[in-house]
């Protein structure tokens, strides 16, 4: 194929997964804002306040899933919880499934690498922050936390608002959000094009193809400096799929990189001492490398 094939092929796949990925977005985060209207922070927090390691755990990573999507507002949901009382393992969970498992990142990957690759991935993400968040409040690693102030607590909502206030409000946190995150849907859906129009697909099947051992660990870690937002990285992982990267490498990218994304780990280190900081980028590398060698056994795509 020449230049003018490819950019034509690059442009067409450009305005078909850019319009995909709005309309997804901007329904998906309406559902989420809904969501939040009726199940507001301050109940989470009072509902997480009360409970003890292993139910809390799986609580926590529940209600994870639910939280606004980026580490801007995840560090500080944590702190407040950390505050208020609520165990070390328990807000140990939140933070690790917050990033890997909201509504966003898992309609992105229902429509873009299907049903049965994104229920595994939310199964291994879950187990593993249910898991590894009661590990790390069991070693007692909450003795690596700073001494942080909080200032300031969030207003509680009005609980008694109309079913129309909250719709409206859903709908402004949706409307809110897509402009905020807008340019980086394009950003990624503009990578994907290019990826998909010019890079040769011989060449990621030798550098990141499933026959070859290091793919996955590789992926992990250099998910971390490529991720900007989810929104942005699963459309390139999706193009690098279908190049013929292997299932187990795009996964291990992707939990790789929302989960101990450069931006984050930079708040976490306000907050973590060296030790508790460097075991988190650990288990979220770990649990990467682990989940792509389980995607890659078992082939499901």
């Amino acid at each position: 194929m020449d230049a003018a094939s490819n950019l034509i092929t690059a442009g067409q796949f450009f305005v078909v997964i850019a319009g995909e990925l709005v309309l997804l977005f901007v329904g998906i985060t309406f559902l989420v804002g809904l969501l939040q209207a009726y199940i507001p922070e301050e109940r989470i927090r009072s509902v997480l306040a009360g409970r003890r390691q292993g139910a809390g755990n799986v609580l926590s990573a529940g209600f994870g899933a639910l939280t606004p999507f980026c580490s801007c507002s995840t560090i500080p949901i944590l702190l407040g919880l950390l505050d208020i009382g609520v165990p070390f393992g328990v807000c140990m969970s939140f933070l690790l499934a917050s990033p890997l498992l909201n509504p966003v990142i898992l309609a992105l990957l229902v429509a873009l690498v299907g049903v049965i690759p994104t229920a595994i991935y939310a199964a291994v993400t879950f187990t593993a922050a249910v898991v590894l968040g009661w590990l790390l409040g069991r070693f007692g690693y909450e003795r690596y936390v700073k001494d942080v102030m909080v200032e300031g607590r969030p207003e509680p909502c009005d609980c008694n608002s109309s079913h129309g206030t909250r719709i409206r409000a859903a709908f402004s946190f949706a409307v809110s959000l897509f402009r905020q995150v807008f340019p980086y849907l394009l950003l990624g859906a503009g990578i994907g094009a290019f990826i998909y129009g010019f890079i040769p697909g011989d060449l990621i099947v030798s550098l990141a193809g499933p026959d070859n051992p290091l793919a996955i660990p590789v992926a992990a870690v250099i998910g971390i400096p490529m991720y900007i937002r989810a929104e942005t990285l699963i459309p390139v992982s999706a193009v690098l799929l279908s190049k013929g990267m292997g299932i187990g490498a795009v996964m291990a990218l992707i939990i790789g990189g929302a989960g101990a994304s450069i931006p984050e780990v930079t708040l976490l280190a306000a907050i973590f001492e060296r030790r508790l900081l460097a075991a988190f980028v650990v288990i979220v590398l770990g649990v990467a490398v682990l989940a792509g060698v389980a995607f890659q056994a078992l082939a499901v795509i």
